[in-house]
């Protein structure tokens, strides 16, 4: 296989880094697309915007286990 010119192995790359890019992008929306679906059990209309919020900031700060351990605590 003849060695690619600098200019070939640039197109390369660029297409790879624009492949894992999409990558990422369709991984995030199925994660958030699961997580999404966890607040189809919470009773949410009881809760203010506000109290919204702070309940899923609270849930990013202590991580997954904790946060659902504390949700299934209900």
């Amino acid at each position: 296989m003849p060695k690619m010119s600098e200019r070939e192995r640039l197109a390369d790359l660029e297409a790879r880094q624009r492949k894992v890019g999409d990558e990422i992008v369709e991984v995030r929306k199925a994660l958030r697309g699961r997580y999404a679906a966890i607040t189809l059990d919470l009773a949410v209309e009881s809760l203010t915007e506000r109290e919204f919020r702070e309940l899923v900031a609270q849930g990013i700060r202590l991580g997954g286990a904790a946060s659902i351990a504390a949700l299934q605590a209900k």
